[in-house]
């Protein structure tokens, strides 16, 4: 049950961000292989002057398109980490004309006792999920 947080710039319509949504849905079902309802996603539009993302030295071209996005979830293999960056990337370009030089993602990892879904309970501690 990953937890995907999109900072994007404002300006996009609705369907263009439920198409990004829907595109990164996608990618994460390829990844890391969830059940289709394990949809947790928030987008943040920011104004441009709001988001300041440097390439780091790479020789990165960075525009209005710019996405970035925060994973939070449960401990993953590299394996699966390495496959969701470039699932997100090609279903971003397919889907949305994303570069993916306009694409940065964080993963962060917790354990299982950091998850309520709701009513105050540890689902999975207490074995519900």
């Amino acid at each position: 049950m990953p937890l995907l947080i999109f900072d994007v710039i404002e300006g996009r319509s609705d369907a263009q961000l439920q198409t990004l949504l829907d595109a990164a849905h996608r990618a994460v079902l390829s990844a890391f292989e969830v059940p289709v309802q394990d949809r947790y996603q928030i987008v943040h539009e920011n104004k441009a002057k709001h988001m300041v993302i440097e390439d780091t030295g790479l020789n990165l071209t960075r525009t209005r398109k710019l996405v970035v996005v925060r994973v939070i979830t449960s401990p993953r293999p590299e394996e699966q980490k390495q496959q969701f960056y470039a699932e997100l990337s090609r279903e971003l370009k397919e889907s949305c004309g994303i570069e993916g030089s306009d694409l940065m993602v964080s993963i962060t990892t917790n354990s299982k006792g950091d998850w309520s879904f709701g009513n105050g309970v540890a689902q999975y501690l207490t074995g519900d999920l």
